[in-house]
């Protein structure tokens, strides 16, 4: 309990330093990195990753209602332009700059630190930048990136191309992992590292985590088996359990982790609105159902009554609905996903790690046996639910769960079952597979959908052509132009 409130205490500090942004930057420069130490500025940084990944209608939140995993109960406007697809400059906009103005304006200083004593920190903001850049460019393509996070030279940086962001965000993580290995008087971090405790060993395991969700992603464009092949000589390996960021949240107010504070109760014990306001889509009640999958109760609440989903956009909120679909009768989000106020906020699941190999092994693109991989995959995802049954679930001669009932299927296999894995947790990674490969097929759109599929991007944010006009392109149609991966 010391440590914990010592780290919030610590955290405190940190948040207070950086949260006032450009607002009072009138005699400090905040890109100075000697202006607050790294053992302050990591946590801050690692905060922000938390928040811009789990909080409301933020990255991992998005996902949910694109990939269709998430619905409204009765009583609740909450969700019309997800329903309606609106894809505006406004549309979850701060994806795009919570991102630049907090959590990778905190790496960015750790990166820039100087001296060998210093290795460790400056490889952590190299690897996170890259985490959250590969996201932006997911999200969005073409993206500040080589001129960004330089203000106090150049307040308007020039857009680089999404596919060239990958491949120097490739020698970026090698860079990453080369300061780590060579760090010979380097110092931390340690208690104030809230994803791996100074680990170092697991953060070059993380880099290469990164390195290859890189290379799946843009694997039906690029021939990628060099670069696997330099993951597999390095020789550290991928991440061995779910990447988690917890600098000690506890049942208190401002200090809980966020995907509970938002969808779970306050500090006072009392459940959100948006708990009672989120539920299961009827699709994927019905899918799980289906394929006997017994994650389905701890995804997802079982009321009384039953499972329940409601179909995207049923529920509008000028219509007169049944009471069948009130919060208390609905399948609100479940157990395994809110576990407490407390539980670690979820980054990179262990899953997705392993369905990320089980594809590459699949292409040839790196050795392994898929179907090892993929079973891996699905018993990741139980144990990060806390449910039973794994083995007899993916034993099941059903195509898209057993292996050997899914022949010629495998890739879809493979997504569709990620799908299922990162629900609720990191399922933006769902919707990007979506958008690249068109599985899980079959998945239905809104009701109030005006186009025949789901968007494929965000929109560049209305702040960019206000301060950055000269250098962001134009906007893209959400539902045409694909990521460069998915061409």
């Amino acid at each position: 309990m010391k440590n914990i409130l010592k780290y919030i205490s610590l955290l405190t500090v940190a948040l207070l330093l950086t949260s006032c942004e450009d607002y009072l930057d009138v005699n400090i420069d905040p890109n100075n990195p000697t202006s607050v130490s790294p053992d302050l500025v990591l946590p801050a940084g690692q905060y922000h990753t938390a928040y811009i990944m789990q909080h409301d209608r933020r990255i991992n939140h998005i996902g949910n209602m694109m990939m269709y995993n998430w619905s409204q109960s009765d009583g609740y406007d909450w969700y019309s332009d997800e329903f309606k697809y609106d894809v505006t400059s406004s549309f979850y906009r701060y994806i795009f700059l919570y991102s630049y103005l907090n959590s990778l304006k905190q790496y960015q200083l750790l990166a820039q630190l100087e001296g060998d004593i210093n290795a460790n920190y400056r490889a952590i903001g190299m690897i996170m930048k890259a985490y959250h850049f590969q996201l932006l460019v997911d999200f969005y393509g073409d993206i500040p990136y080589s001129e960004a996070l330089q203000r106090k030279d150049d307040a308007t940086p020039k857009y680089d191309d999404a596919q060239e962001v990958y491949n120097d965000l490739i020698v970026q993580l090698t860079n990453a992992i080369d300061e780590i290995k060579n760090a010979e008087a380097s110092v931390g971090p340690g208690a104030d590292d809230a994803m791996f405790g100074g680990d170092m060993t697991q953060w070059i395991r993380f880099a290469n985590t990164v390195k290859l969700r890189i290379l799946v992603r843009e694997s039906d464009v690029k021939d990628v088996s060099a670069d696997m092949d330099a993951i597999v000589a390095e020789g550290s390996g991928f991440i061995t359990s779910d990447v988690v960021v917890n600098p000690g949240y506890v049942k208190e107010e401002n200090k809980q982790t966020p995907i509970w504070n938002d969808f779970g109760e306050d500090a006072g014990g009392t459940q959100t609105l948006s708990s009672k306001a989120t539920c299961a889509t009827d699709y994927i009640i019905e899918y799980l159902t289906s394929t006997n999958d017994p994650r389905i109760s701890y995804i997802y609440e079982e009321p009384a009554t039953g499972h329940l989903g409601v179909k995207q956009g049923l529920l509008d909120y000028d219509t007169p609905v049944p009471d069948a679909f009130m919060p208390e009768l609905v399948s609100n989000i479940g157990p395994g996903i809110l576990k407490g106020p407390g539980m670690g906020a979820n980054i990179f699941t262990l899953a997705e790690c392993y369905f990320l190999q089980a594809e590459a092994a699949l292409k040839g693109d790196l050795d392994g046996v898929p179907k090892d991989l993929y079973e891996a995959g699905i018993q990741a995802s139980f144990d990060y639910l806390g449910a039973p049954g794994a083995e007899a679930y993916y034993s099941q001669a059903v195509p898209l769960v057993g292996w050997n009932s899914s022949g010629g299927q495998e890739l879809e296999a493979i997504i569709t079952q990620k799908w299922i894995a990162v629900n609720g947790i990191t399922a933006e990674q769902s919707w990007f597979d979506y958008s690249r490969t068109g599985f899980p097929s079959n998945l239905p759109i809104s009701l109030l959908a005006s186009t025949p599929d789901r968007p494929v991007r965000l929109y560049y944010p209305a702040l960019e052509y206000a301060v950055n006009g000269d250098n962001v392109p134009s906007q893209p149609d959400a539902f045409t132009d694909k990521i460069f991966w998915a061409q």
